[in-house]
């Protein structure tokens, strides 16, 4: 009797487990939100909880979908409408991942480079 009540306990504490750990890896939530204020000529972006995102660089729509591990954010390919405009560097579409600091998104290169940051107020 007192094994069949170990395999039980063992069952949903494993289920617990897997449960908590699926729950952490998957989850988006930490990124979900509008980033940036969005005014003319500035970069904002917004992500779901599913890692679509969707956003401008100050001049161009993009959008896409990415990946989140630990506490990265990874951009995946993004389509973007690539034009010049007059007092707007463009730096979003530069972006393949990005943490969370507080209220703000850092956004990096693919080489680790910082190169800009979004508010979340």
């Amino acid at each position: 009797m007192t094994n069949g009540f170990a395999r039980v306990a063992f069952v949903i504490t494993a289920a617990m487990a897997v449960s908590a750990l699926a729950g952490c890896s998957s989850s988006g939530s930490a990124f979900a939100g509008t980033w940036g204020h969005g005014g003319e000529g500035e970069p904002s972006l917004t992500i779901e909880a599913d890692g679509s995102f969707s956003g401008t660089d100050g001049c161009n729509p993009l959008e896409g979908k990415g990946t989140v591990s630990g506490d990265t954010f990874t951009f995946g390919p993004f389509a973007s409408i690539t034009q010049a405009c007059e007092g707007v560097t463009p730096w979003l579409n530069l972006a393949d991942t990005a943490k969370v600091d507080g209220n703000a998104l850092t956004v990096y290169r693919s080489d680790g480079t910082e190169i800009g940051t979004l508010d979340n107020d």
